[in-house]
């Protein structure tokens, strides 16, 4: 397995018949499903959708809960929420752990047949007795009901989970099927603020399966190498703003060349 540390290495966007690995990161392959044609605009013309707001009260609860659960990795014991629910393993200690958790690093693996450099940065991984990885993602929202995964649109939770699975395996890794979400959710019916948010925490299990990837890593080599822009996304509430978009660069280029 070939060893792939930088990111600024490649180039960010992709050149029709290039030789050199290119880049897809886990959340791009979840992009692909949602629209290809936003994602060939994306990757190919470097034509972005509007940014979305960052999460910093999500990312601060995924903070504290590494630090939390690398307290036990230390000391090669499991966190009390995992004996809670009878989950025979310990917070993995690797020398690249805080590299696989790392933005634009992560775990890295290259897909042969379509010369794409897959990463995907992963919140945690605990081990089993038998050896065997389990893949773990944090979550945090705010809500009345109890967390759950089973929403349609969280299927995309799921599918973050068998890249990170997939890509383990691809590195040489016993990974189990069997992932946890450690899922907190903010208490806003408490008797007020006092300068803290509580949260309840809910461990969740999910069975993943990886084989829809090598199918999916395929039909994104084939977008990338497209020629013309794939056919407009019904569906997709952003194929109008990139279409005109588009349109309008061309546009620009045109008349600076009069």
């Amino acid at each position: 397995m070939a060893n792939f540390n930088s990111y600024k290495k490649y180039d960010r966007s992709y050149k029709k018949g290039q030789t050199t690995p290119f880049k897809v990161s886990r959340s791009k392959i979840e992009f692909f499903i949602e629209c290809p044609r936003c994602f060939w605009l994306d990757r190919v013309k470097a034509i972005k959708r509007p940014d979305t707001p960052p999460f910093q009260i999500n990312k601060a609860v995924d903070e504290l809960l590494k630090t939390e659960f690398d307290s036990y990795r230390k000391e090669s014991k499991s966190h009390p929420w995992m004996t809670e629910h009878k989950i025979d393993a310990i917070p993995f200690a690797h020398k690249d752990l805080d590299k696989w958790r790392q933005n634009f690093v992560g775990v890295q693996a290259l897909h042969e047949p379509t010369n794409l450099l897959i990463f995907g940065a992963v919140d945690d991984i605990w081990i089993k007795p038998t050896g065997e990885l389990i893949v773990v993602d944090y979550k945090a929202t705010s809500k009345k009901s109890e967390v759950s995964i089973d929403a349609d649109w969280q299927i995309t939770y799921k599918r973050q989970m068998e890249v990170y699975q997939w890509l383990l395996r691809q590195n040489g890794f016993k990974v189990s099927n069997k992932a946890y979400f450690v899922y907190a959710n903010g208490i806003s019916d408490a008797e007020g603020f006092f300068n803290k948010v509580e949260f309840k925490t809910k461990i969740i299990e999910y069975d993943g399966n990886d084989n829809w990837i090598e199918p999916v890593l395929k039909d994104i080599k084939k977008t990338l190498e497209m020629e013309t822009i794939p056919k407009h996304n019904a569906t997709c509430k952003y194929c109008d703003y990139t279409g005109n978009r588009l349109e309008l660069t061309l546009e620009h280029f045109r008349n600076q060349k009069k």
